[in-house]
């Protein structure tokens, strides 16, 4: 893995966003999902103990959500989105035929968009395969399930988030 699909790259709204929810897992809903883990087990036999275990389980997702966010954000380049310049480049807003069909999408992190704009990790088959092209190139990327699948690079935007 480069360098480039290691680091994430956030605008600092993003950022911001991302460090409040982290701020919030790792302060007051830890402290309610321990408050809740304790009542819980306060009733009773732990084996049979519905509140119990959906409360354990939610636990669970918040520690890997702040584990998720906590490595984001470590290695999150923050800035303004790169500005359009013809060439597929990480923050960038793709249209593309994908085997013929026109796609836009954002090529980044999930966490970037707020909006519902579809989001490809550069480090997926088909960021691996773009990254860099110029609008009017062709080239083509291998499907998890096996298929080549062609790919044409109509038009490069800044993302405006």
């Amino acid at each position: 893995m480069s360098d480039t699909a290691a680091t994430t790259w956030l605008t600092q709204e993003s950022y911001d966003r991302l460090s409040a929810e982290l701020a919030e897992l790792e302060g007051p809903a830890r402290l309610d999902i321990a408050k809740k883990i304790e009542m819980a087990r306060e009733e009773g036999d732990l084996k049979e103990n519905g509140g119990y275990h959906a409360a354990k389980d939610e636990q669970g997702k918040i520690e890997a959500r702040i584990r998720q966010l906590t490595q984001l954000l470590r290695h999150a380049t923050v800035g303004e989105p790169p500005a359009a310049s013809g060439v597929v480049e990480i923050g960038t807003v793709v249209t593309a035929k994908i085997a013929g069909d026109p796609t836009t999408f954002l090529l980044g992190s999930r966490e970037i968009a707020d909006d519902d704009i579809d989001v490809y990790p550069a480090t997926s088959a088909l960021g691996e395969a773009i990254l860099g092209l110029k609008v009017g190139e062709k080239t083509s990327y291998t499907a998890p399930n096996g298929k080549e699948i062609a790919v044409e690079v109509t038009k490069v935007e800044t993302y405006r988030g």
